[in-house]
Parts: C-alpha cells; sequence; structure tokens
C-alpha cells in the first residue's frame, strides 16, 4: 500500500510524535509499503494530496493531531487512516467532557472541577495534596502536583514555575496516593496492565520519555480482581467514546482501598509509538511484533468505512 506517515506538527509532544513516526514508518517499509513521511504543516492537505496515500498512519501526538482536527481534515478529503475519528479524538482529549460521558455509565474517575489559573493566587481549590492539569493536553504535559510543602507557595504564587503560568483554566483534581497503572486495547481486546514506576517524582513528561527513568512491570504484579477491573474498565472506556485501532487507558490504584481505590485517569486516542511507549510493549508482551502491530492499525483504517 502507500502510506503516509503523518507526524511532527507543532504541539508540545512534536519530539514524540517524530519518533513515533520514525518507527512506524521504518516498520511500514519493512512489510513492503511504499512509505512518504510528512512532517505536518499549515500546508499538509497539499502534501496529502499530493502523495495521495491508500491509507494514512496518524502518529501525531496533542492538538492539533489528537483532538479530532486532522480527523475532519482527512474526512473532508476522503482519506482513511488509522486511529479514533473525529468525535471520538475531539471528546477524548478532553478530560472533563471524557468525565460527562464515562462516569454515568459506572466508571470511576476523580471528582474534580475547572479552575482559573487566577483564582489559584487567592485560594487552593481542594484540600493539599491536589493534582492540576491542563484540560486537553497529553502526555502529562503541564502537570502539578500540589502538595502541602511544596515550593509554589500557599496560596500558590504567581511567580512560581508551573502550569498556572502556561494555562488559563486547569482541572483540579484529589491526588490519589498508590500505583501508576495503565492498559493497551487494541481492536476489542485489552492487552495488559503496565504498572509504572518512576525513579523519582511522578510519571511526567520526563519520565515517560527518558530511557531509565520509569521502571515498566508488564504484567503488573496486582491482585487479579484488580487485573480484571483494569482491563474491563480500559475496554468499556474505549467502546464508550467509540476509539477505534488502539487506544490507552491510565489509572491510578489506591492499594489500600481495594477495588474501591482504582480510578481511571483518562483515555488517550493516539497512544505513543516510540522505543519506549507502552502499546507496542503490551503488544510484544502477547507475542505481537511492532511491525505486526503496525499491519493490523492499517488494517483495521483500510477496513474503516
Amino acid at each position: 500500500m502507500k502510506v503516509a506517515v503523518l507526524m511532527g506538527g507543532w504541539s508540545a509532544e512534536r519530539n514524540v510524535s517524530l519518533s513515533s513516526g520514525a518507527g512506524v514508518a521504518a516498520a511500514c517499509r519493512s512489510l513492503g509499503h511504499d512509505v512518504t513521511e510528512i512532517d505536518m504543516d499549515r500546508n499538509v492537505a497539499q502534501t496529502l494530496a499530493a502523495a495521495a496515500p491508500d491509507v494514512v498512519f496518524n502518529a501525531l501526538h496533542g492538538t492539533p493531531g489528537e483532538d479530532g482536527s486532522v480527523q475532519g481534515l482527512l474526512d473532508l478529503m476522503g482519506l482513511k487512516y488509522t486511529h479514533s475519528g473525529m468525535t471520538t479524538s475531539a471528546l477524548a482529549i478532553d478530560k472533563e467532557l471524557t468525565k460527562r460521558i464515562l462516569v454515568p455509565h459506572g466508571v470511576r474517575m476523580p471528582e474534580g472541577r475547572m479552575v482559573t489559573s487566577e483564582s489559584l493566587y487567592a485560594q487552593d481549590p481542594l484540600p493539599r495534596p491536589y493534582v492540576l492539569k491542563p484540560v486537553n493536553e497529553g502526555s502529562s504535559v503541564g502537570v502539578a502536583i500540589v502538595t502541602a510543602d511544596t515550593n509554589a507557595g500557599l496560596p500558590i504564587d504567581r511567580a512560581a514555575p508551573g502550569p498556572w503560568q502556561e494555562f488559563a483554566l486547569l482541572l483540579a483534581e484529589p491526588f490519589i496516593p498508590g500505583k501508576e497503572l495503565t492498559v493497551a486495547v487494541l481492536g476489542d481486546k485489552a492487552l495488559a496492565v503496565t504498572e509504572l514506576k518512576p525513579a523519582s517524582g511522578f510519571y511526567d513528561y520526563t519520565a515517560k520519555y527518558t530511557d531509565g527513568l520509569t521502571l515498566h512491570i508488564c504484567p503488573a504484579d496486582l491482585p487479579a480482581e484488580i487485573t480484571s477491573a483494569c482491563l474491563d474498565t480500559a475496554l468499556k472506556a474505549h467502546r464508550l467514546l467509540g476509539c477505534r485501532g488502539t487506544s490507552r487507558a491510565d489509572f491510578r490504584w489506591d492499594d489500600t482501598r481495594g477495588e474501591a481505590g482504582l480510578f481511571l485517569l483518562e483515555v488517550n486516542t493516539q497512544p505513543g509509538m516510540t522505543p519506549l511507549s507502552l502499546v507496542p510493549e503490551q503488544a510484544r508482551h502477547l507475542g505481537l511484533s511492532y511491525e505486526e502491530l503496525v499491519q493490523q492499525l492499517l488494517d483495521a483504517a483500510m477496513e474503516t468505512p
């Protein structure tokens, strides 16, 4: 097939996307496909039209490649593409909208509320510790944990480094102690549960994409009922949001509370495909090579009406 690999762009996750795209392009070539690599710019529609691919492998991360914008463009151009469609992408990247869809169906997610950054300089929105995050960024971009002994001040000092300096609106959620877990879904199957153990701090952008800073335990050493709950919840969220191809669900588990301590944090519709990424790792655990994973995603895209 003629495959266009769409990567790069101008989001905060540009470098991760370039790494994902390079891996996907190499895999496609090893599979015998005719590959065009496209580092997305404002002329992407003309570039895609000139390439005339049979299918687009969307290796973009963050906006606009993950929020429905590129998906809408590809729909208008009549091009088939990997991963979720426009509506699902727009809903899933917004953490508040994701809650509104999933929580009424029994998916446990942290209670939280939207706050303006300006309001943080007057008082805390929640008891400390709590988490602040942008509502529509991925890869833990802009996430901060505000603790009782934080150097950000009490209340937060507007001069202190943090997401309040970058984003006007943030989502505030209670901090959930315990384990960081993640589950990949491929097609209509939840693959495995991975526990993520950062060497220090929390699983932020640096810990995710710097080799050696986070230990991946796959499969996670968990009670059977927690493993089952993670797998079931990830698949349920994938279906409710209308994801296709692959997605990844991220969890926090307070292991002092049993199953009641398991919370879904978010669903990622454009999981990474880098050497440190979790979807390829879980697929490999189940005997699926990186190249076979890429081919499955291409096949799913070609089957989309």
